[in-house]
């Protein structure tokens, strides 16, 4: 296992999760690592991305202002912090990796990873 996420788990809307992820093997070398989620009958969609060597980070619109992704240097993990969480993030959320350091465009589409997590349940429900 390349990558492994947790912390999902089931909050109530206006709540806040952290998930993280935890690299091994050659993707503790990635470059850029990123967040998807996949919702309910829909393709999986990106929410946001960090590029380690500079710590340059994108977002979708759905996460700015409410999501932030950081390095965890202790820890070596990517966190992704979920504040001010809706129903419609509900999703199964996936922690992506590659060795290449992406461009901001490039940063959202899946293809340019090359490691991905089994993912992790997140439910906002009251």
């Amino acid at each position: 296992v390349q990558l492994q996420a947790s912390g999902g788990g089931l909050v109530q809307p206006g709540g806040f999760l952290k998930l993280s992820c935890a690299a091994s093997g050659r993707a503790v070398s990635a470059q850029t690592m990123a967040w998807f989620r996949r919702v309910p009958g829909k393709e999986r969609e990106f929410v946001a991305a960090i590029r380690l060597p500079d710590n340059s980070r994108t977002y979708a619109d759905s996460a700015k202002g409410r999501f932030t992704i950081a390095k965890d240097i202790t820890r070596g993990t990517i966190n992704l912090q979920l504040n001010s969480l809706e129903p419609k993030d509900t999703a199964v959320y996936y922690c992506a990796a590659t060795l290449g350091g992406l461009i901001m465009s490039a940063r959202g589409m899946e293809n340019q990873y090359d490691y991905w997590g089994v993912g992790t349940q997140v439910t906002v429900s009251s």
